[in-house]
């Protein structure tokens, strides 16, 4: 990445591009500072760029700036109005306590999901991960788990369906799915986390606290909703 940054020879968009996905991995290793670096470096080669916008109100949300996390947040969902910018939103607003707003923000995802899928998009996993994530009509959830795990096979396929499974109490069913997605090795510390709350739903209460503080060591910020729930159980 650090040689695509140098090949987009400063040009404002790819360089943002570029500064992002940097920020990202350095993000999902626990680096907030050289994600926040990576990030405000992407808005000061293309200024308001939007995909640089959403993964910043995280930092600001873990630098325990919680109204400028939800600024950025709100700036990227007015911006590009995508599922996972609105969720982010709704995330810091429920996370401050705004629970009416919150609701607000989770009901625009649930209407941008299904014009993605009238215009011909597949967000079988994407719609899976926040239903099951925020409760929604778990039922439904596991049956779109299920059809995206068959049409897009992947460790992130496995993941969203044991979470899905998981969340409708079947953790039996559920462990099998989640090793597959841990299989490669992926450091990864949302798919930890689900691991550990399936150890957990299965009474294996020594190894579900292994996961959680493998998630946490990994990335302590890794999730706005799950984070607290990774640090309580751990």
């Amino acid at each position: 990445m650090e040689l695509a940054l140098d090949s987009a020879g400063g040009q404002p968009e790819p360089s943002a591009w570029t500064e992002t996905q940097l920020g990202k991995l350095a993000w999902s290793l626990g680096q907030v500072n050289e994600a926040e670096r990576r990030y405000r470096a992407a808005l000061a080669f293309f200024p308001g760029y939007v995909y640089a916008l959403e993964p910043l109100a995280q930092v600001e949300e873990a630098k325990g700036r919680p109204m400028m996390a939800i600024a950025f947040a709100r700036r990227a969902a007015e911006t590009l109005p995508l599922p996972q910018s609105v969720a982010t939103l709704g995330d810091l607003l429920a996370r401050a306590g705004n629970r009416r707003a919150a609701a607000e923000q989770y009901a625009l995802v649930g209407v941008i999901h299904r014009l993605l899928v009238a215009n011909g998009v597949r967000t079988d996993l994407e719609t899976a991960l926040f239903d099951v994530d925020h409760a929604v009509r778990l039922r439904h959830a596991l049956t779109l788990a299920r059809r995206a795990y068959r049409a897009r096979p992947s460790i992130d396929g496995s993941d969203v369906l044991a979470w899905a499974l998981a969340r409708n109490g079947r953790c039996s069913e559920a462990l099998p799915y989640s090793r597959r997605a841990l299989l490669l090795g992926t450091l990864d510390a949302l798919k930890f986390f689900h691991r550990g709350m399936i150890e957990r739903c299965l009474r294996h209460e020594t190894v579900a606290r292994d996961w959680f503080d493998k998630a946490l060591r990994l990335n302590p910020h890794f999730s706005i909703l799950w984070s607290p729930v990774a640090r309580r159980y751990a």
